[in-house]
C-alpha cells in the first residue's frame, strides 16, 4: 500500500468541514453521498448590486477562498466561462453569472492577498483571466495529489478517497450558457466547491507527512506566475484525422476548411464541431471534390445541409486548388526542440542512448518517490538536454539548462544527478 494509500483509508483525515453529517464516515466504509449544500443553493449573481454585496462579503471572509469555473465546451466557441463559483469562510458559497456580470476583476482585487484553491488550475485559470481573475498564491488540489501519490486525482475521487464523501458528477458536461441554469446545475456547481477548503487542508498534511510540501509550494508559484499561453501556431494542423493527410495540396484543403470553419463557428458563437465535423474537414481533403455535387456526396455533406453552405466548403476547396505550389502548406509542423525520440536512432545514435539511459533513471526515481514521472520532470526537458547536452556535463552545467528550461528546484536537485550521470555513462 502506498502513502497515498495509506492516507486515503485513514478516517482521521475524513473531516466533513462542517458539512452534514459530521460524523465521519460510516461504518461500511462507503462515502456518504454529498447532496445539498450545506448553506443552501445560492442565488445566481448577475447584476452589479448583487456582485458588490458579494465582493464585501469575500473580503471580510477568512483563510482560503475555493474557486472553479464551468465553461461551454462543445457548446460554444472559446472556452469563457460560463458561471464562477467560490467559497470562503465568513461568506459562504457565491455563484457568480460572467454573462451578467462580464468583468469580475473588483472580486479579483479584493481576494488579490488570498489563497485560491483550485482543482486543475490551469484549466480555469485562462477563462478566469479573462474576467479579471487572476491569483497571485494558489493551491492545486489535483496537483497536490499527483505529487501526494494518489492514483486517481479527479476532484470526485479525491473528495471520495480523502474526506468520504461522494461528489454528483452528473452535470459536468451540460451547456453552461444556458439561461436560466436549472436548479439541478446549480446545486451541482456549489457543491463542487463546498469540499475544496477541506481537501486542500487535508492534503497539505499528507504533503507535509510525505515531504513533499515544498515541492508543492514550488509548482504552485510557478502556476501562479506563469504569463498566458501563446495563441497556437497552425492549430489547423491538430484537425483529428490529420495523420491521413499526406498531400500538400490535401493539407491546404485543410488549412481552408479549417479557416473557414472557425470564422463561422465565432461569428454564431457556437463550437466548430457543431458548424462542420473534423471527419468531414479530412474527406474533403482526401478528395479534393470538382464541385458541390461530388462533395454532397462526401460523409457529413449530406443532404441535411444547405446548398449555402456546401458552397461555402466548396468555395474553401477552390481556394486550395488554385494555390501556387510555393504557397502550400509544408508536411509537418515546424516547431523548436528535438525530432520525436522514434527518429533519433537514425539521427543520432549517441543522442538515443543518452534519452534512454536519462528516461530509466527518470522512471525509476518516480516510482521510488511514488510521482508521475510528468510531474518529476516533463519529458520535453529531458529529450532536450539529451538531444543537446551542454558542454562540458557537469552538475553546474546540467542545473543552468535545467532553470533555463523552467524547471523547479526540488525537480533539479532531485533530477540533475540522474541527468549527469546518464549523459555522462552513455558518451562513455
Amino acid at each position: 500500500m502506498t502513502d497515498a494509500q495509506e492516507t486515503a483509508a485513514q478516517t482521521s483525515l475524513r473531516t466533513t468541514g462542517g458539512a452534514p453529517p459530521d460524523d465521519g464516515v460510516p461504518s461500511d466504509g462507503l462515502p456518504i453521498p454529498l447532496l445539498e449544500p450545506r448553506d443552501g443553493i445560492p442565488p445566481v449573481v448577475a447584476d452589479q448590486d448583487s456582485l458588490a454585496e458579494v465582493i464585501a462579503a469575500f473580503a471580510a471572509g477568512t483563510g482560503p477562498v475555493a474557486v472553479d469555473a464551468e465553461r461551454a465546451s462543445g457548446y460554444r466557441y472559446g472556452q469563457r466561462a460560463y458561471l464562477v463559483q467560490l467559497r470562503r469562510e465568513g461568506a459562504g458559497t457565491a455563484l457568480v453569472d460572467p454573462v451578467g456580470c462580464p468583468d469580475l476583476s473588483g472580486l479579483g482585487e479584493a481576494l488579490a492577498d488570498t489563497e485560491w484553491i483550485l482543482h486543475a488550475a490551469t484549466q480555469d485559470l485562462p477563462c478566469l483571466r479573462e474576467i479579471g481573475m487572476v491569483p497571485t498564491r494558489l493551491f492545486d488540489t489535483e496537483l497536490a495529489g499527483r505529487l501526494a501519490g494518489f492514483p486517481r486525482v479527479g476532484l470526485g475521487a479525491m473528495v471520495e478517497g480523502v474526506l468520504g464523501y461522494a461528489l454528483e458528477k452528473g452535470h459536468s458536461a451540460v451547456d453552461w450558457s444556458t439561461r436560466p441554469l436549472p436548479e439541478p446545475w446549480l446545486r451541482y456547481a456549489a457543491l463542487d466547491v463546498e469540499l475544496l477548503v477541506d481537501l486542500r487542508d487535508a492534503l497539505e498534511k499528507e504533503l507535509e507527512r510525505q515531504g513533499k510540501l515544498d515541492w508543492a509550494v514550488q509548482e504552485f508559484a510557478a502556476i501562479a506566475s506563469a504569463p498566458p499561453a501563446p495563441p497556437r501556431k497552425d492549430p489547423w494542423r491538430r484537425t483529428s484525422g490529420m495523420h491521413k493527410v499526406r498531400r500538400r495540396r490535401q493539407m491546404a484543403a485543410v488549412r481552408e476548411l479549417w479557416t473557414a470553419r472557425d470564422r463561422v463557428a465565432q461569428r454564431r458563437d457556437v463550437s466548430p464541431g457543431k458548424v462542420l465535423g473534423d471527419t468531414a474537414i479530412i474527406e474533403a481533403a482526401l478528395a479534393l471534390p470538382a464541385n458541390v455535387h461530388a462533395l454532397t456526396a462526401l460523409p457529413g455533406f449530406g443532404h441535411r445541409m444547405g446548398r449555402r453552405q456546401l458552397e461555402q466548403w466548396q468555395a474553401a476547396i477552390d481556394r486550395a486548388k488554385a494555390l501556387p505550389d510555393a504557397e502550400l502548406p509544408q508536411p509537418g509542423q515546424q516547431v523548436a526542440g528535438p525530432p520525436p525520440p522514434r527518429a533519433w536512432a537514425d539521427k543520432d545514435p549517441a543522442a538515443a542512448a543518452r534519452l534512454s539511459a536519462a528516461r530509466t533513471a527518470v522512471s525509476a526515481l518516480a516510482e521510488e518517490l511514488n510521482v508521475p514521472q510528468e510531474n518529476l520532470i516533463t519529458p520535453d526537458t529531458v529529450r532536450r538536454i539529451c538531444w543537446e547536452p551542454p558542454s562540458p556535463v557537469t552538475p553546474e552545467s546540467v542545473t543552468h539548462l535545467l532553470t533555463s528550461l523552467g524547471a523547479r528546484k526540488w525537480q533539479i536537485l532531485l533530477v540533475a544527478p540522474l541527468l549527469v550521470g546518464a549523459l555522462v555513462a552513455a558518451s562513455a
